[in-house]
């Protein structure tokens, strides 16, 4: 007998690797120390006045620099497509994002190990970044990590779909959760009075999508038991 059970949210992930650990870690550290020196700096604690202006300068996202604006130093138009990620607004912009990262680089990690979490968080920064320097009609820079947030997003889905197709289970749980992103990316762009970066979770999403296939295309059938 066949019970061909589709992956369900509550069955646990496989316990997390040390390696895989110590890249999400790794990734949560980088953006932690940079927004902590931004925000002493904020407080008058230390560092000259206005640092978090100038490193916005230059490593955030600037769609002005793909239209002839002059960089601050040679490359910043490309080196910007992947600094702006490690980037925040602020103390509770950077807690949010990192837990989001710690939740679901986990569950990435499980599935295609620490290299593929690299990649597949990196390659959706980088996406981000197109998607945000193609659709967004401002000047205004853009930082944080969400491109690749939403790339992790993007990957467990397809890697959802995958599954579920292969093992002719229902779809809907796939489009529900991608319906709840949209709805929560219009409420936030309600509650934020249009200071969303839309474009970037757009783009994140889709590279990750699209990479996860690449990285692990096979469904996977572990949760099938023959008899």
């Amino acid at each position: 007998m066949t019970d061909a059970r589709p992956p369900r949210a509550d069955r646990p992930f496989p316990k997390l690797g040390p390696w895989a650990r110590t890249m999400i870690l790794g990734l949560i550290a980088i953006s932690t120390l940079i927004e902590l020196g931004l925000w002493g700096s904020d407080l008058g604690l230390w560092g000259p006045p206005r640092l978090r202006q100038t490193v916005y300068e230059w490593a955030g996202f600037w769609p002005g620099l793909l239209h002839g604006w002059t960089p601050n130093f040679p490359g910043q138009p490309v080196a910007m497509f992947l600094t702006y990620g490690f980037l925040h607004g602020g103390p509770v912009h950077l807690l949010v994002n990192m837990v989001t990262l710690w939740s679901l680089g986990g569950a990435v990690a499980a599935r295609i190990k620490a290299r593929g979490l690299l990649a597949l968080y990196l390659g959706s920064v980088l996406g981000g970044a197109a998607g945000y320097g193609l659709l967004a009609q401002t000047v205004q820079p853009m930082v944080g990590a969400s491109g690749g947030l939403f790339g992790l997003a993007g990957g467990l889905l397809a890697w959802a779909y995958i599954d579920r197709y292969s093992l002719r289970a229902r779809l809907w749980p796939v489009a529900r959760v991608a319906l709840l992103l949209v709805a929560m990316n219009v409420a936030m762009y309600w509650a934020l009075d249009g200071q969303l970066a839309w474009q970037t979770h757009l783009g994140g999403f889709l590279t990750g999508w699209i990479l996860a296939i690449l990285l692990d295309p096979m469904p996977r059938r572990t949760l099938v038991r023959r008899g």
